[in-house]
């Protein structure tokens, strides 16, 4: 990758080279992640072409950057740990996410998955991402303007689905779209606290299991289209 899009080097060079994100990965490893596919995927993605120009050279800091809209990209370790977890032992299979936002998480769970749908509220940050994403030509990502919380009932069951927006409660509509044996990861609000932890569900034979991860922060679930 070695083109420019809107004057901005796909490949990278000084603090959005690939050395630069080649750090990232390996700070990643520091903290924890280990699947060898995130990780990969991680050094594959440009997360600098995901953000304002302006903003570029802090691309690769673990730190999540505002996109618009009152969003935000996530940190790099919020991204690869919620990735990991979907994918730890199993394969992802077909995702549904949950808000596009800039794409970059898209992006990544696309170079693990074999089919990912990824579904955004507010179409201007959607066509956004859409021209972020071009110059990558991702031929297994499909991008829908829709309400999240009501999923994407025309593509699915799915196998995994990612929230990138913390919900009160778990929603019904995702929990119903989710593949036997599929699993869903997102954080959830905790009632009555200004609290927001990840949330691992998996669908069984006998129905859901939660397991409670780590204490996160994102911007909150919304419902309807912007």
């Amino acid at each position: 990758m070695n083109s420019t899009r809107a004057g901005r080097n796909v490949a990278g060079i000084g603090m959005t080279s690939r050395r630069t994100r080649a750090r990232m990965v390996e700070r990643l490893r520091e903290q924890g992640i280990t699947d060898a596919r995130v990780l990969e995927a991680m050094a594959g993605v440009p997360r600098h072409l995901f953000v304002e120009e302006a903003l570029a050279s802090r691309a690769y800091e673990d730190t999540a950057l505002p996109i618009g809209f009152g969003q935000t990209i996530s940190q790099p370790y919020v991204v690869a740990r919620m990735i990991e977890c979907l994918v730890q032992k199993r394969d992802a299979g077909k995702v549904l996410e949950v808000g596009t936002g800039c794409g970059y998480q898209a992006a990544v769970l696309a170079s693990i998955a074999a089919e990912v749908y990824s579904i955004e509220r507010v179409r201007e940050l959607l066509e956004r991402a859409r021209a972020n994403l071009r110059e990558l030509r991702l031929k297994n990502l499909r991008l829908a303007h829709g309400d999240g919380a009501a999923g994407l009932e025309k593509a699915a069951p799915f196998d995994s689905i990612i929230l990138a927006a913390a919900a009160p409660e778990l929603p019904q509509a995702l929990l119903r779209q989710l593949a036997p044996g599929g699993r869903m990861i997102l954080p959830l609000r905790e009632a009555g606290a200004d609290v927001q932890r990840l949330v691992l569900v998996e669908r069984g034979a006998r129905g859901y299991t939660e397991t409670a991860l780590d204490p996160v922060r994102f911007v909150p679930l919304l419902a309807g289209k912007a």
